[in-house]
C-alpha cells in the first residue's frame, strides 16, 4: 500500500517465491502493505484458509505501493508473482503498461463497475481512505485545517510519505492540489510546509510509531491501517483537515487487484482471486482488516464496521480521476520535489 520495501520479508518472501517457481501448489502475491499488520490480520487468516481449502501455498512479498508495480515491471521477461495488489494510481499505471491480465473474478457482479476497470484488468479488494493523525498527548487538539500545520508549534515535528513512492504520500498531494484549487498553489503549501517536515519517508506505515512516541506529532495514514495501530499506538488519534475553503474532504484509496500478465501460476492466482473477493472473506474485512469490504452484497453490522463509517461521516469523498492522475503523475512528482527540494 504503501510503505517502504520491509527488505527482510521481502528478501526471505522473494527467495521463498523464486523456489517454489516450479512448484504448481503454490501462488505468489505482491502487495502494498496494510492488510498483513496485526495478529491476526486478514490476509494470513484468508491465506491460511486458503491453502486449507485448495492446498495451495501463498508466497507474500510486501513493498511500497509504487515498488511492487515497479518489482512486476523489472520482471516481465521472467514473471514471478501471479497477484498484484496496489493502491491507485499506481494500479492504473500497471495496467496502462501492459503488466496485467484480464480476468472476472467470481462474484464480480456484486462489485459496483464503477469502482473497477472496465476492461477487467482489475477490482477493488478493501476499500480505504486517506487520513492524517496526530499524538493527542503532545497536542491539546486535532489540527482544524491544512494551515493549522504551517505553525510554528509544529516545526521538525511533521512527516508524510513521499508522492510517487507510497501510495498515501501520493494521495496527499493529490487532495492538497484539490482543496488548494490548482497545482501552482498547492506546491507553494508545501514549499510552505517544509519548514515543519521532518523530510521525505518511503513509508507510511512506519509514521505511526513517531506519532505515538511524540518524534512527530503529525504525520499521514490511511483509515484502515492507522485505525489497526491505534491498538497499540494509544497516543494516536485519527483527524480530516479542512481545506481553504473550510470543508473537510478526503479521497478513497482502496486496495486493488489483479492478474499478473504472464503468471507462472494463473490459474492459482485466480483462484485466490476469488477467494479474497469471497462473500465468506470480505465478511471478516471489517472485523479483521479494519476496512470495508467491496461487495455490494456485504455491508458492515459489526461495530468496528459501524466505526470506520462513523469516521467519515461528514466528511466529503473526492474521487479523482485516476487515469488523468495517472498521466500527470510524473510531472507532478517532479514539481513536488523542486517545490519541497526533496
Amino acid at each position: 500500500m504503501k510503505s517502504l520495501l520491509i527488505l527482510a520479508a521481502g528478501v526471505a518472501a522473494l527467495t521463498l517465491a523464486t523456489a517454489a517457481y516450479a512448484d504448481d501448489n503454490v501462488v505468489t502475491i505482491y502487495s502494498a502493505d496494510g492488510l498483513h499488520d496485526g495478529t491476526p490480520n486478514w490476509y494470513q487468516t484468508e491465506f491460511d484458509a486458503f491453502t486449507k481449502a485448495t492446498g495451495i501455498k501463498v508466497q507474500y512479498v510486501e513493498a511500497g505501493s509504487g515498488v511492487v508495480v515497479q518489482r512486476v515491471a523489472k520482471e516481465v521477461s521472467n514473471p514471478q508473482a501471479d497477484v498484484l495488489v496496489t493502491l491507485p494510481p499506481f494500479i492504473q499505471k500497471a495496467a496502462a503498461d501492459g503488466l496485467l491480465a484480464p480476468y472476472t473474478p467470481a462474484g464480480s457482479d456484486q462489485i459496483p463497475a464503477a469502482t473497477k476497470d472496465a476492461n477487467g484488468l482489475w477490482e477493488p479488494l478493501v476499500n480505504n481512505y486517506l487520513n492524517f493523525i496526530y499524538n493527542a498527548k503532545a497536542v491539546s487538539a486535532a489540527p482544524k485545517s491544512f494551515a493549522d500545520l504551517l505553525g510554528p508549534d509544529y516545526k521538525g515535528k511533521i512527516q508524510y510519505s513521499t508522492p510517487g513512492e507510497a501510495g498515501d504520500g501520493t494521495a496527499v498531494m493529490l487532495l492538497v492540489e484539490h482543496v488548494y484549487g490548482s497545482k501552482d498553489a498547492a506546491f507553494d503549501y508545501f514549499k510552505k510546509l517544509q519548514a515543519n517536515n521532518v523530510g521525505p519517508s518511503s513509508s507510511t506505515g512506519k509514521l505511526t510509531a513517531l506519532v505515538n512516541k511524540g518524534e512527530l506529532y503529525v504525520a499521514n495514514g490511511d483509515l484502515q491501517m492507522n485505525t489497526g495501530q491505534i491498538v497499540d499506538n494509544p497516543n494516536v488519534k485519527i483527524f480530516f483537515p479542512a481545506g481553504p475553503d473550510g470543508k473537510v474532504t478526503t479521497l478513497p484509496l482502496p486496495y486493488d487487484i489483479g492478474l499478473v500478465k504472464g503468471a507462472p501460476h494463473a490459474d492459482n492466482g485466480k483462484k485466490l482471486i476469488d477467494f479474497l473477493l469471497s462473500k465468506e472473506a470480505q465478511s471478516q474485512v471489517t472485523t479483521i482488516a479494519l476496512g470495508l469490504p467491496v461487495r455490494s452484497d456485504v455491508q458492515p453490522t459489526d461495530a468496528a464496521g459501524k466505526a470506520l463509517l462513523a469516521a467519515v461521516s461528514g466528511v466529503t469523498i473526492w474521487t479523482p480521476d485516476w487515469l488523468a492522475v495517472l498521466k500527470n503523475l510524473d510531472a507532478d512528482v517532479a514539481a513536488w520535489h523542486q517545490a519541497t527540494g526533496s
